[in-house]
């Protein structure tokens, strides 16, 4: 499936573009919902199945490393690490949807996204993890 926004060939079951973080036309016409609130304006739960989370683990190779500390000589936003960091949040939340789905909930409320590092003050692996309560919704 390709992303209408940048172009890019994603995986057939993917709900966000790897590259753009951008919802894929699949998904726009699905009818699951996400949100970071404890409910959905015009919305009632009626049923709490349980949490779902998706996690993403990262690192980059040792040119993107490299380009990272040369970057960071500079200050300001390094770049190398931006769409690793984008594909992780998407993917996190991709699987978290995935999870919910395979449940039987047509929604995630109370989405809360972290990230942390792993292996120490000399990793390079960092995770991302999109938690969330899976519920079913109907229209109010």
């Amino acid at each position: 499936m390709y992303c209408v926004k940048c172009g890019v060939q994603n995986y057939e079951d993917a709900s966000y573009c790897m590259n753009c973080g951008e919802l894929l036309e699949s998904q726009q016409l699905s009818d699951f919902k996400v949100v970071t609130t404890p409910s959905i304006p015009g919305y009632k739960i009626t049923k709490v199945i349980g949490i779902v989370n998706g996690l993403s683990p990262r690192t980059r190779g040792i040119g993107g490393q490299i380009a990272g500390i040369i970057q960071s000589i500079g200050g300001g936003e390094i770049t190398a690490f931006v769409s690793e960091i984008e594909k992780a949040r998407v993917d996190a939340i991709s699987r978290a949807i995935q999870q919910a789905q395979r449940r039987g909930a047509n929604a995630i409320v109370g989405l809360d996204m972290e990230t942390s590092d792993m292996g120490g003050k000399n990793s390079f692996i960092t995770i991302v993890s999109a938690t969330g309560t899976a519920v079913i919704v109907e229209l109010e």
